[in-house]
């Protein structure tokens, strides 16, 4: 059900940012801190970076890699997901090897990137394909396997031949589910990121989270980057929604 964001909505969120901001600022200032930084000083460091453009620069960087690897893994994901869904025997053949990978942390395959794939953009775009391509498959599979039996004995009983029933009922009918699945391999791309690009690489918020740490203790600026990693993954994720809105999706919402 596509949801309608009301004002009264917008202040409670707001609201409740609000009193976190506060709990944080308070307790930095109850217990005396001099290393962790009030919101203050976060918010001083981030319009530091945005007059210097380094934060411009790190974000760009960030979300061409996010980008990469996300769309690498929808174009692998999609197909497979839908023919293991489709196909019986795609799914008994390739189930259990998905179901091996699944599990293993991108983390633990940063050796074998920089094995295979050196110090470059190549690296983190390729970790990010792995922690998404797999939600996406499985997410696409199930959304197949979910449909209701009813639409495709509607289709048989007009002599719908494989291919249209496939392409005008079996992809339209798992769209929607599809599209969840995207929202959460995206937010585990971006989940990814910082990690990603802790492999050598002078660029990306992840870079820029320990860069800051290493110079200089800049916690300011540490917990800057984590708080435009937030930020940017609710953007991302507000943009995913919007693909609930197209008229191929629409359709299994109430409005």
């Amino acid at each position: 059900m596509l949801e309608v964001v009301k004002p009264k909505q917008v202040l409670a969120s707001l609201a409740v940012a609000a009193c976190l901001v506060a709990a944080w600022w308070i307790v930095v200032l109850a217990t005396d801190s001099v290393i962790f930084p009030t919101p203050l000083q976060v918010v001083r460091g981030i319009f530091e970076m945005a007059r210097n453009g380094t934060l411009w620069a790190h974000i760009g960087s960030s979300l061409f890699r996010v980008g990469s690897g996300f769309l690498l893994a929808v174009v692998v994901g999609v197909p497979l997901g839908l023919l293991m869904g489709w196909v019986g025997g795609a799914f008994t053949m390739l189930n259990p090897i998905v179901q091996v990978l699944r599990p293993i942390s991108p983390i633990a395959w940063i050796p074998i990137a920089i094995l295979w794939f050196g110090v470059g953009d190549l690296s983190p775009i390729f970790l990010i394909f792995l922690s998404s391509v797999f939600p996406t498959i499985v997410q696409t599979a199930a959304a197949v396997h979910s449909i209701e039996r009813h639409y495709i004995w509607a289709a048989e009983n007009f002599g719908v031949s494989r291919y249209r029933l496939f392409a005008q009922v079996v992809i339209p009918a798992a769209l929607p589910q599809i599209i969840v699945g995207l929202r959460v391999s995206l937010g585990v791309a971006w989940l990814v990121v910082v990690a990603a690009e802790m492999i050598a690489l002078r660029s990306g918020l992840g870079y820029l989270i320990i860069d800051s740490r290493n110079a200089g203790n800049r916690y300011d600026l540490v917990v800057a980057g984590m708080v435009i990693i937030g930020l940017t993954g609710l953007l991302l994720d507000g943009a995913m929604r919007r693909l609930e809105r197209l008229k191929v999706v629409r359709w299994r919402y109430a409005r």
